[in-house]
C-alpha cells in the first residue's frame, strides 16, 4: 500500500474517532499526508501531535454552513492539493420514528446527507482541474436494506448511495473515482444510543466489527490501479443477520 499512497494528500472528515481515525492512521502509515477534519479542536491537537507531521488538523463544524463552506478553501491554504477525500462524518438515529424529534432528524440529515453533498461539491472542481482524485464516502448496509429499527438513518444512507453512484458517473470521465464503503454495525460512538441490551446482544453474538476493519476495506479500494473502481464494498460482521 505504501507505494501507491506515498506522498498523496488525503482529507478525512470525522477524523478524531471511529472509522475516521482508523482511516487516518492507515493513510499515514501508508505514507500519505492526512488533513484531519473534525469539530473537536482539542482531540485534533492531541491526535496530530501523536501522529506526527503527516497529520494536519482542520477544525470544521460540518453542521455550521459557514464552517462547512470554508472547509476546502481552508484546507487548500494548508496543503498544495487534495488527492483523496474520505467523507466519513455522520450521526445515527435508531428506534421508532415517533420516539425521536425534529431537531435530531434535521441534525442527522444535515450531517449524513447535506454535508457530504456540499463537501463533494466543493472538492470536485479542484479534482476536475487536476484530472485525478478519489472520493470515498462512508455509507452503511442501511443504504442497501430498509432496516426497520432505523427509518431515519436508513433513509439518509439510501440518499448517500444514490448520490455517490450518480456522482461516480458524472466524474468518471475526469479521472476521478467515486465510491462508498458500506459497513454493518461498527463499534463506535454512532451506536451510543442503541438500547444497552441490543448492543450487548450484538457483541455477544459477534455481530459487530471494529473501525479498523472498515478502514482496511477503504484502503483496499484506494490502492487499486487507476483503471479499477471498487464502487461499493459491503463489510459485515460474519454473524450479522440481514
Amino acid at each position: 500500500m505504501s507505494a501507491e499512497l506515498h506522498g498523496k494528500i488525503a482529507v478525512v472528515t470525522g477524523a478524531a474517532s471511529g472509522i475516521g481515525l482508523a482511516t487516518t492512521r492507515a493513510l499515514v502509515a501508508a505514507g500519505a499526508r492526512v488533513v484531519m477534519v473534525d469539530r473537536d479542536k482539542d482531540a485534533l491537537a492531541e491526535l496530530t501531535g501523536r501522529l506526527g507531521q503527516n497529520a494536519v488538523p482542520q477544525v470544521t463544524d460540518l453542521l455550521d454552513p459557514e464552517s462547512c463552506d470554508a472547509m476546502v478553501p481552508e484546507i487548500l491554504g494548508k496543503v498544495d492539493h487534495i488527492d483523496i477525500i474520505a467523507c466519513n462524518a455522520g450521526s445515527y438515529i435508531g428506534g421508532d420514528l415517533i420516539d425521536t424529534n425534529p431537531a435530531a432528524i434535521d441534525r442527522m440529515l444535515n450531517l449524513n446527507v447535506n454535508a457530504v453533498i456540499k463537501n463533494v461539491h466543493a472538492v470536485a472542481p479542484h479534482m476536475i482541474a487536476r484530472g485525478t482524485g478519489d472520493i470515498v464516502v462512508t455509507c452503511s448496509i442501511a443504504g442497501h436494506a430498509p432496516i426497520h429499527v432505523e427509518p431515519v438513518y436508513s433513509a439518509s444512507k439510501w440518499a448517500v448511495t444514490c448520490f455517490v453512484q450518480t456522482m461516480r458517473r458524472q466524474l468518471m470521465g475526469h479521472g476521478i473515482r467515486v465510491a462508498q464503503v458500506s459497513p454493518g454495525p461498527v463499534i463506535s460512538a454512532l451506536l451510543s444510543d442503541w438500547e444497552p441490551e441490543r448492543l450487548q446482544r450484538m457483541k455477544d453474538a459477534g455481530a459487530l466489527i471494529e473501525p479498523v476493519e472498515v478502514s482496511d476495506a477503504l484502503m483496499f479500494m484506494l490502492t487499486r490501479p487507476r483503471n479499477v473502481t471498487i464502487r461499493d464494498m459491503i463489510v459485515l460482521p460474519s454473524n450479522f443477520d440481514i
